[in-house]
């Protein structure tokens, strides 16, 4: 008989359960404890209890390892010594949406060759969230693939509902039933109403198609996730972290009964991902929230060991180390200073 499914599927093929990883990867006490804590610090920097401002910091996306472990030590001595003024997580992005094509990211490509070990890509990412937790700074992640959780979010401190996602069901659902705190960015297109509504629909119970521990298909219903705020990141080409769109952001979140708890991308559309620009945002942020705009309570910066960007050559140990393959980063010099200076500004104000 003439088939009619999988017509255009070249293969199927098993992948290790999340209940298989997380027992040949454990996570420590210390992980655990690394975790609890930043998810407390955050739900209380939500219900305005704790004032500081969260910092989402590190690589557009992880692409190497060992590079994401040097900047991680780097980044835990900062956070550590700047922990009174700022509360500080390290992005540790393993998955990027793409407008059409390209690099997916560590967990679905992390030879970068097209080769797709997925199953390679998964333990990475494991490993390396574990060992981030283990040095006591937290992580942040993107949740992209709405399968993906069960494998790694038991390690995740803070997520991000991205600006392509942000409208859809089944990522609206997915974080009615993560144990996280979520920053919701608004659509590509600078849209912000879609993701105040994202952020009613993930506080309501869902019930929906996932996988369990062990990989099975299973109906999924969660009770809701009330900790959530807005991540302004642009669009359209044009900026919104400016005094004014931000009011009329936290007007929206108003109107829909939200607090008003917002979050600047200092990438993206903000700068049209121009890495130099980054600072720009990042002061005129922080002259907002020291004049008294109380609905600022974070900010997201796109930082790696070195500045820029650099295509993936054809032979992927050509790369240049400690400099991104995905967006435009600060590098380290910077991240230090802008940090620095802000923690300063914080303890005069």
């Amino acid at each position: 008989m003439p088939r009619t499914e999988n017509l255009h599927v070249r293969e199927l093929l098993p992948l290790t359960s999340p209940r298989k990883l997380k027992q040949e990867l454990p996570a420590s006490p210390r992980a655990i404890r690394t975790v609890l804590r930043a998810r407390q610090v955050i739900r209380n920097m939500l219900a305005g209890r704790d004032r500081r401002m969260l910092v989402i910091v590190g690589p557009c996306s992880i692409h190497d390892p060992a590079a994401a472990m040097e900047y991680a030590g780097r980044l835990r001595g900062l956070a550590a010594e700047l922990r009174q003024e700022l509360f500080i997580v390290m992005r540790v992005y393993f998955e990027k949406p793409r407008t059409t094509v390209g690099w997916k990211g560590l967990i679905y490509d992390p030879a970068m060759d097209g080769s797709a070990d997925i199953e390679r890509g998964l333990r990475l990412a494991r490993r390396l969230l574990l060992e981030v937790n283990d040095m006591d700074l937290p992580a942040a992640t993107e949740m992209l693939d709405t399968i993906l959780p069960q494998y790694t979010a038991d390690l995740v401190a803070w997520a991000s509902i991205g600006a392509r996602t942000t409208e859809s069901q089944t990522h609206r659902q997915m974080a009615s039933g993560l144990s996280m705190p979520i920053g919701y960015k608004n659509r590509t297109d600078g849209n912000v109403q879609v993701a105040v509504e994202a952020m009613q629909a993930a506080r309501h119970p869902h019930s929906f198609i996932g996988v369990d521990d062990d990989g099975r298909v299973s109906v999924v219903r969660t009770t809701g996730n009330p900790l959530g705020h807005l991540v302004l990141r642009g669009g359209a080409g044009r900026p919104n972290y400016d005094a004014r769109s931000v009011r009329q952001a936290a007007m929206l979140m108003e109107a829909a009964g939200l607090p008003p708890r917002i979050m600047v991308d200092c990438s993206h559309e903000n700068t049209g991902k121009q890495q130099a620009l980054q600072e720009k945002v990042w002061n005129a942020v922080w002259r907002q929230r020291l004049r008294g705009n109380e609905a600022l309570i974070g900010l997201m910066l796109e930082s790696h060991l070195e500045e820029g960007r650099q295509p993936i050559p054809p032979d992927p140990s050509q790369l240049r180390y400690g400099v991104s393959i995905t967006d435009e980063c600060v590098g380290w010099a910077a991240t230090e200073r802008m940090l620095r200076r802000a923690a300063q500004w914080w303890r005069k104000a």
